[in-house]
């Protein structure tokens, strides 16, 4: 919350202190996802996304390698990532599209 007030305020100062040509600010507020099953088994399931017809998803574990990388469609707000392959451990899951930039963790049993 804080962070919203402050990119506010920043905006809002912003265009204030500009006597130049106007620039539009536009603030991007995160929004949540769900993830689930949280440990999971075989398939984390992602829901509260925007849809997309092509995504990236990353798949890394917590020192930052890459472990899983596909472009797929984001239908119903919603994305099943099979983990079956994986390895127990905590992972963080990164969603980039024209639309939305979501980043979670889940852990892998």
């Amino acid at each position: 919350m804080k962070r919203i007030l402050f990119l506010f305020l920043f905006a809002f100062t912003l265009s204030f202190s500009s006597n130049a040509q106007s620039e539009e600010v536009e603030i991007i507020i995160a929004q949540k996802v769900k993830v689930f099953p949280n440990p999971a088994t075989n398939v984390v399931n992602v829901l509260g996304l925007q849809n997309s017809g092509r995504a990236e998803i990353i798949v890394s574990d917590t020192y930052g390698n890459i472990v899983l990388k596909h472009h797929w469609q984001i239908k119903n707000r919603a994305l099943n990532i099979p983990v079956t392959a994986l390895g127990p451990g905590i992972y963080v899951i990164t969603i980039r599209s024209e639309e939305q930039r979501v980043q979670t963790k889940f852990y892998k049993k």
